[in-house]
């Protein structure tokens, strides 16, 4: 006796054009503002893995990515690196011309760096004048307890020669709120507690990286660093654009991201004896 099915397409038929329109409505959802950072979520990164530039070209963008362009003065080439290049070929860098460099030694108070020994001396042993720099993560402990862990694991300072002053390294959130969750009042009494136990610590200011958008963003264009900490601005085009506020020239500028095999390529505003000069102190 043959089954008959007409019953079952009936019931199936309203709840496939449901579905089709359940769908429809969640594919117009995404387009809607705000959509994309609920998309987003399900990317964060895993703590820790922060790295200097990271938010550049997600919020910046990246333009030209050549050689900077239409600077008259001598300037010397610099990278830096993270633990996403693992083990550095320093001499190929030094041989190319790279002459000065900086290592993330921490993040936070949760993390440190394990390609740290390789990379801090490493570019030591070439002959490249070095520093190390820490990525701020305000929403988790206080600038001062930061500085401190800074310090302590790889951030110090010594007037040799070679050593340049540690860096904060403070910029778009990776695993969340850009700000961090702070007014702008409150990101910059943080970056203020950071640098003053920085200098307490070491006797040097720190030297503060940024970029210009996130800076208008999450301190109000802040000008009262100006005057103590060197800058190191971020923009990844051929020319360096708008400063910070209270900075009236840059000391580093990073100009183009490489990717994971040999870091992010900076320029310093000067020639060689001006990195020299503030590794001196």
């Amino acid at each position: 006796m043959p089954v008959h099915r007409s019953g079952t397409a009936k019931t199936l038929r309203p709840r496939l054009a449901a579905a089709g329109t359940l769908l429809s409505a969640l594919a117009l959802l995404l387009t809607l503002p705000g959509a994309a950072s609920a998309a987003d979520s399900s990317v964060i990164p895993e703590r820790g893995t922060a790295r200097m530039g990271q938010g550049v070209i997600a919020h910046d963008g990246q333009k030209g990515g050549a050689a900077p362009i239409g600077t008259a003065a001598v300037q010397t080439e610099g990278v830096d690196v993270s633990s996403h290049q693992g083990n550095v070929a320093w001499s190929t860098l030094w041989n190319s011309g790279v002459k000065w460099a900086y290592v993330k030694a921490t993040e936070g108070t949760y993390y440190k760096n394990t390609y740290f020994a390789q990379q801090y001396n490493g570019s030591y042993n070439v002959g490249m004048i070095r520093g190390s720099y820490h990525f701020a993560t305000p929403d988790t402990t206080s600038g001062a307890a930061q500085a401190n862990y800074f310090v302590d694991n790889g951030g110090g300072w010594s007037r040799d020669g070679k050593t340049l002053p540690g860096v904060l390294d403070i910029e778009w959130n990776p695993y969340g709120a850009q700000c961090y969750g702070k007014t702008q009042a409150g990101m910059v009494a943080w970056i203020r507690d950071f640098v003053n136990t920085y200098k307490a610590r070491t006797g040097r200011d720190a030297v503060i990286y940024t970029a210009t958008s996130w800076w208008t963003t999450c301190t109000g264009n802040n000008a009262s660093f100006g005057t103590t900490n060197p800058l190191w601005v971020a923009r990844y085009n051929t020319t360096v654009g708008e400063l910070p506020a209270g900075w009236g020239f840059y000391t580093m500028w990073q100009y183009t991201s490489s990717g994971p095999t040999v870091g992010d390529h900076n320029r310093f505003n000067g020639a060689l004896d001006r990195v020299q000069a503030l590794a001196n102190g």
